[in-house]
């Protein structure tokens, strides 16, 4: 077999290689932690840890830089990072995407925190700004349930409950009698850190920088650009709002 024919028939078999982001489709790259619940039960404070979320947010503004992306979200041990439609990163080849997105965020990650940890990828497409504005507000409602499911899991825990009993009294709960239940137990989730409810949001900002010209010997202003982690986020209609003013 000639050789050109025996590498064109072995690239034949990269089943994916060739599948890609739609031109002008609306991406969203989501990298979640491997193993993260042992992880984090092993080396963190539960139910949240701020030193956990710094790693997050670092990882997640790696993450923004490298694929200069419009805007970073994270809760829990996930990810979001929204790419322009123009962008046309790696020729827009998912498996580039996937598998660099998720080797970025596990490096990230490993050297900030001293520990080894390994991250997945997956993509999300959207054909609009509403579908965008859809996808963040999903994504913030599934920060808001995990942080009161786990609030009163380790909450019923730390009063001497048993995994197995933590988990059965909390089956077929509402969200009032959660709330209720960490109530009767001091605790107000409304209160807790707004990024444990609503997540971390980064984006980029515009600052200006005073500064010195030698030649002219006048003082200037240059105008730099830097990445904004917010913790303080609004929630439901007004952070929809927020998400579409932002990509608007």
């Amino acid at each position: 077999m000639l050789g050109n024919e025996f590498e064109a028939g072995q690239r034949a078999r990269e089943w994916f290689h060739s599948l890609t982001v739609p031109p002008g489709a609306w991406t969203v790259i989501r990298v979640d932690g491997r193993s993260f619940s042992r992880f984090t039960r092993e080396h963190y404070d539960k139910p949240y840890d701020a030193r956990f979320s710094e790693l997050m947010a670092t990882t997640a503004q790696t993450l923004l830089s490298e694929f200069d992306g419009s805007y970073a979200y994270t809760e829990s041990d996930e990810i979001s990072v929204l790419l322009d439609p123009g962008l046309d990163l790696f020729g827009r080849s998912v498996e580039k995407l996937v598998s660099i997105s998720a080797g970025i965020a596990s490096a990230a990650f490993t050297h900030a925190a001293g520990r080894p940890a390994h991250f997945d990828s997956r993509i999300w497409l959207g054909t609009g700004r509403a579908d965008v504005v859809d996808y963040f507000s999903w994504r913030q409602a599934d920060a808001a349930r995990c942080g009161l499911n786990g609030w009163c899991y380790w909450t019923l825990r730390e009063a001497g409950r048993s995994p197995q009993e933590a988990t059965r009294l909390l089956e077929r709960t509402t969200p009032a009698d959660k709330n209720e239940m960490l109530f009767q137990h001091g605790v107000n989730f409304n209160e807790i850190p707004a990024w444990q409810r609503r997540g971390v949001g980064l984006w980029w900002e515009n600052f200006e920088r005073p500064g010195y010209d030698p030649i002219r010997e006048t003082p200037v202003t240059a105008t730099r650009r830097r990445v904004r982690v917010e913790r303080d986020l609004p929630m439901k209609d007004a952070y929809r709002t927020f998400i579409n003013d932002l990509i608007s």
